[in-house]
């Protein structure tokens, strides 16, 4: 019984590992680009500004990780163990999502470090309300219309036609406002937790430099 279990356990994770590597991958896309766009170039270029449509048009993809969570329900009634649930399948979940959800906050901290850069600040947390709303309307997308960031170019007539019109009904307005809320929430709780990481890991960067600058070289 117990190596039947963990085989259907290992069987499980077999089979996430595929979607899971590959939403993670899409996921980091717009981070790559974020660090490319934000902090090594200047905009203005239109290689620039191609980098931020793609930059954009892949941004969803890293929040849509948080709607995985529906894999786990049903992985959870295929499992039925309460040890195996929480020591191993909970555990892989929730790396998996935050870290699908830390590329977005990054990517976005990224794009308030460019704008500040360029005398914008002001404007960051305007981008970052719009991003979340447009990053809602995206995860709608994906998840119930199943488009993907490169049917922009291949179906983009589709994208305009059918998802507009799926978009402006009841339903769809309600769930992408409570995306747009849990984006916003989440992403207010992420960022200043790792911004103080950041600064923690400066400090003590600082200090380190301070106690080794007295430490004669051996």
């Amino acid at each position: 019984m117990k190596e039947e279990l963990i085989a259907r356990v290992v069987q499980v994770l077999r089979i996430n590992m595929s979607w899971m590597t590959w939403n993670l991958f899409l996921a980091f896309i717009p981070l790559a680009l974020s660090v490319w766009l934000f902090r090594f170039r200047r905009g203005g270029s239109w290689l620039w500004w191609l980098g931020f449509l793609v930059f954009y048009a892949f941004l969803p993809n890293a929040p849509y990780l948080l709607t995985d969570v529906i894999h786990l329900i049903d992985d959870i009634r295929k499992i039925q163990s309460v040890w195996m649930i929480t020591l191993v399948l909970i555990p892989v979940y929730l790396l998996v999502i935050l870290g699908g959800f830390e590329a977005y906050v990054i990517s976005l901290i990224n794009w308030g470090y460019y704008l500040h850069r360029i005398g914008k600040s002001q404007w960051i947390w305007r981008f970052e309300l719009i991003t979340h709303f447009l990053c809602a309307v995206g995860v709608y997308w994906g998840r119930f219309l199943r488009f993907n960031s490169w049917d922009f170019i291949t179906q983009p007539d589709a994208v305009l036609t059918k998802g507009v019109e799926e978009i402006l009904g009841k339903q769809p307005l309600v769930i992408i406002t409570i995306t747009f809320v849990v984006l916003t929430g989440l992403y207010w709780i992420m960022k200043r937790v790792t911004l103080g990481l950041s600064q923690r890991d400066s400090r003590i960067g600082i200090n380190s430099g301070r106690a080794n600058s007295n430490t004669p070289n051996i």
